[in-house]
Formats: C-alpha cells, sequence, structure tokens
C-alpha cells in the first residue's frame, strides 16, 4: 500500500510565536483563501511551484531551452512560468548556471516529517514547546494531519495548529480531536468584508470556531490588522463583541508587514498590498487597549 504524503512548502524550527515554548512549525501547502496581504504566497496553491529569483538572471535563456512544454517565456524581461504546464521542472532548475529557481512545496509522508520534529525534542521538552501545523490552510489536508496529530502525541508532544477554520464541519470536529491548542485566524467579523479581502465569507470559520469552544478546546484568536480593512478602532470593538459572543478570552493582534512582498515578484503573482504602510506593535496600542478594557487577555 502506498504510503499517505502531503504538500509541505517549510518546516521551521525554533519558532518562539506559534505557540507556546520552542516549537517545529510544519508548514501545509493549499489555501482556499485568497488574503490580500498574505505574506506566503507560495502557501496558497496545493501544488509544487518554482519561484524565479531576476537578480540572479544572465539573461542565458538555458531554462527556456530545457522546458519542451513551453512553460517558461519571456514576459518584459522577466522568466514567466506556467506551473500548470511545466513537468520538467528539476531539469530547468538544474540547467540554471545562477541557481535563480527555487522549487516550492515537497511531498513528504509522516515518518519524514517525524525524523525532523524528534531532532528536537529535548527542546519542546525544556521549554514547554511543540509542534504547530500551519499553511496555507492546514485543513485542506486534514487526513494526513490528522495522522501525523497521532504520531506526535505517541511522543507526548503538545501539538498546535494555525488555522482560519475553514473547513466542513465533520473534517474540522476529526481534526480537532487530535488538537491541543487553536492558533484561530480571525481577519474581520463582517461576511461581506472578509470576502471582499479573502475570497470566501466567514460563516463557516465562525461556526467552527464556536463548536471548538463547546468542546472545550484551548483557542487563541489572532487578529491580522489590515491598514484600511480592520485597524480602525470601531473594528476593535466589534472584533470584541463577536469574541465576547462567542466564548474566546485571549486574542494576539499581527500588524501588518510587507516581509512577503518579494515572493509575488519571484512566483509572477500580482501584490494588491504594494506600497501599504507598515504596522509596527507600537502603532496597535490603542487597539490594543480596546480589547484589555473589554477583559481579554490580548498581546501584540
Amino acid at each position: 500500500m502506498e504510503e499517505k504524503r502531503a504538500i509541505i512548502f517549510n518546516i521551521q524550527k525554533f519558532s518562539i510565536h506559534d505557540g507556546p515554548g520552542i516549537r517545529t512549525v510544519v508548514f501545509f501547502k493549499g489555501c482556499p483563501l485568497r488574503c490580500l496581504w498574505c505574506a506566503n504566497p507560495e502557501s496558497q496553491i496545493g501544488k509544487i511551484q518554482i519561484s524565479w529569483d531576476d537578480t540572479k538572471c544572465v539573461e542565458c535563456n538555458k531554462c527556456v531551452e530545457s522546458c519542451p512544454e513551453g512553460s517558461i517565456i519571456n514576459v518584459n524581461g522577466r522568466k514567466q512560468i506556467d506551473t500548470n504546464k511545466c513537468e520538467n521542472w528539476e531539469t530547468i532548475i538544474k540547467e540554471c548556471p545562477t541557481k535563480g529557481f527555487t522549487v516550492e512545496g515537497e511531498y513528504k509522508s509522516v515518518d519524514e516529517i517525524m525524523q525532523e520534529v524528534l531532532k528536537d525534542k529535548v527542546f519542546y521538552e525544556e521549554s514547554g514547546g511543540g509542534v504547530t501545523l500551519s499553511g496555507g490552510e492546514v485543513l485542506q489536508q486534514a487526513d494526513f494531519a490528522i495522522e501525523l496529530l497521532k504520531e506526535l502525541k505517541k511522543y507526548g508532544i503538545h501539538r498546535a495548529a494555525e488555522t482560519t477554520g475553514y473547513a466542513a464541519p465533520q473534517i474540522f470536529e476529526r481534526f480537532i480531536e487530535h488538537i491541543d491548542l487553536l492558533l484561530y485566524d480571525m481577519k474581520h467579523y463582517d461576511p461581506v468584508k472578509h470576502k471582499e479581502a479573502t475570497n470566501v465569507d466567514n460563516k463557516i470559520t465562525q461556526a467552527n470556531m464556536r463548536t471548538a469552544v463547546k468542546k472545550g478546546k484551548k483557542i487563541i484568536a489572532r487578529i491580522p490588522v489590515i491598514p484600511g480593512f480592520n485597524d480602525d478602532l470601531k473594528d476593535a470593538k466589534e472584533f470584541c463583541k463577536l469574541l465576547k459572543d462567542i466564548g474566546i478570552k485571549e486574542v494576539n493582534l499581527l500588524p501588518f508587514h510587507q516581509m512577503g512582498e518579494k515572493k509575488y515578484e519571484a512566483l509572477g503573482m500580482e501584490y494588491k498590498m504594494k506600497g501599504i504602510k507598515q504596522l509596527h506593535p507600537e502603532d496597535l496600542k490603542e487597539y490594543q487597549e480596546i480589547f484589555l478594557r473589554e477583559e481579554f487577555d490580548c498581546k501584540i
């Protein structure tokens, strides 16, 4: 029987921002949302992609010549890659003399991921850390993720997941049975605004959050604060109302940043937040104060 595999785009070690203690974060590729500010555009499509670094290009065109499917063309001085046509990416990467191409995504088994995770088990034990499943959206590959979570439990490793909660209720309920902590992304309280910026509304995500609360799961709501979208103080008040109604008491505020901008260029994708000013923790003090006044445990 063929071993089950998932497409992963990164395994990040020694993370201290994705749950308690020192953690390893496993990033699953594929996401149903298309958030305008997404810092990991390589996470969106659930298949292998190729990114290109134009600063390394010497215009030798060996990549174009080595691709019989014609999936790489020159457009306005840039290499444009059609990942739907490209079946010869290993050759393309090999032919590039300056190593200007990078593969985004790799199929891994539970055993392969566990081999990496267990290397740092001592750090989890000493710091109260563990493993966080992130994305993309981990619920897109829920069956595999559940098998991985079961393996983590065998070794007594704390299990967290960063998720939008965007999945069919039956999938979500099966998944959270194996989770110790949910880092639950909340983009907006209003379904119309949510859809405008993410391409989906928030009815499913809110319903699943309520389910997780009823099942007694530990949840931290994570709100990315985005200029012109949800950064007004009235937005903070509306988030407070919704979270109180659902029954969430812990909140993390995530200031908007531009660290993913270069990735869009490398993938040949349009970045719609270009030129928008970054936010810093000090910019969110008033926003945070609203949550604190409402007796939330709110951190930036």
